[in-house]
């Protein structure tokens, strides 16, 4: 497998996950680690990476829209 193809799948796997509700503190930390293999700081860099990523924009506009909406606000009350 390439890297390209290993970095569409990861691409993938944080988008659905990011899709996903989660019960209570510290479960999609657990699902980060269990399901992606990867810390969460880094689960999170990627994460800010993807939203500006057009790739990512055409693969779930939904989701991306939502989180970068969040990303501005964010960054706005700052």
């Amino acid at each position: 497998m390439d890297d390209q193809q290993q970095w569409g799948e990861r691409e993938r796997g944080i988008l659905a996950l990011e899709r996903r509700g989660f019960p209570g503190p510290g479960a999609k930390e657990r699902a980060i680690r269990e399901e992606l293999g990867l810390a969460p700081v880094r689960y999170y860099q990627l994460l800010n990476a993807l939203l500006d990523d057009p790739r990512a924009l055409a693969a779930d506009p939904v989701t991306v829209n939502r989180l970068r909406r969040v990303r501005e606000t964010r960054r706005t009350e700052r």
